[in-house]
């Protein structure tokens, strides 16, 4: 093997050209999944104020933000749902008339070439702010699977591409795959929040989609932030019990689970990059402290390179317009 002098590494680094010829890992606009948050009422854009660039949109001005994600060339959205009234059993979460059953209609409706993935999960139709039916303070297991399963169908009989629940109930995956199979949805795949963290990254989603828990936390069935191997069990429990695409919540922090899990299932594997993620970028880079289009770009390659397919991301349409502006 060569070494110093005849060795040099920095030979394909001096010319910009072979820098991106030898270019090992490149963010393409198929790997962008974007968010978005639906709320009741027309003509409603509010922004969250702990995320910059990031709304709260009536279904009207939904459509709107889908014709330019389409427009951009972004493949997929994500919606998260915040109901009008809430419930102890988040039973808009699963009604074929709530909020984000009418959007999936009247995106299916007007908007072609845009693959629509619903979040399943029920904090933000509970007047608790859990993910699921409560016995006191016990978020009770089975009895929430049930309720999950039936809002899986609601969003599949509206016309969603994907179902993607993100609740972390022992079980959900096997009971939605037997829900939309039984009701006929075989095609529909299911992208499972398979590894979760109980994470302090989340903030600033539970300002956009209004789903701070009234009491306590979410430890009890988010995983512990500490752990790696159970990691892989709870991926290997979503992929035997039907799962399609396998997904790693937050990102950036946990790189390392997001290359064992791909080594390990070698399977389609999504990665969220989180509401806490993208504010400290976009709040470093409005204070001047870091390039924010710089280490937007950094981030998400390195969620890539670790070996996610596709990346649910606030920044899709920066990183999409990016993508255009240098092609």
């Amino acid at each position: 093997m060569a070494i110093y002098p005849t060795k040099r590494l920095r030979r394909l680094r001096h010319n910009p050209l072979i820098r991106d010829m030898v270019r090992e890992t490149i963010i393409t606009k198929n790997d962008l999944i974007y968010p978005l948050f639906v709320v009741p009422g027309n003509g409603i854009k509010n922004p969250v104020k702990s995320m910059p660039g990031v709304y709260q949109l009536s279904i009207d001005n939904l459509i709107k933000e889908c014709e330019e994600v389409v427009s951009l060339g972004i493949p997929a959205i994500i919606l998260f749902g915040i109901p009008e009234h809430k419930d102890e059993k988040g039973s808009e979460a699963y009604d074929e008339n709530g909020i984000i059953q009418k959007a999936v209609r009247e995106i299916k409706a007007k908007i072609k070439n845009l693959v629509v993935i619903t979040d399943v999960c029920l904090c933000e139709y509970t007047s608790h702010g859990h993910c699921g039916l409560l016995n006191g303070e016990e978020i009770l297991n089975d009895e929430t699977v049930s309720l999950l399963a039936k809002e899986a169908i609601s969003h599949a009989e509206a016309g969603a591409d994907i179902i993607a629940p993100s609740d972390m109930m022992d079980g959900r995956v096997a009971a939605i795959r037997k829900s939309l199979d039984y009701k006929g949805f075989t095609k529909i795949p299911i992208m499972s929040y398979a590894v979760k963290y109980s994470s302090g990254y989340y903030g600033p989603f539970r300002d956009a989609a209004d789903s701070a828990p009234a009491f306590g936390d979410r430890r009890s069935h988010q995983m512990d932030i500490a752990n790696g191997d159970e990691a892989i069990r709870e991926a290997e429990s979503d992929v035997e019990e039907g799962a399609d695409i396998i997904m790693v919540k937050p990102a950036g922090p946990y790189l390392d689970i997001i290359r064992r899990v791909k080594e390990k299932f070698a399977m389609p594997t999504a990665a969220y990059q989180v509401s806490g993620e993208y504010s400290m970028i976009k709040a470093a880079a409005q204070n001047d402290w870091i390039d924010g289009e710089r280490v937007m770009l950094e981030s998400l390659t390195a969620i890539k390179r670790a070996g996610a397919d596709m990346i649910l991301t606030y920044f899709a349409k920066d990183v999409a317009q990016w993508i255009n502006s240098n092609n």
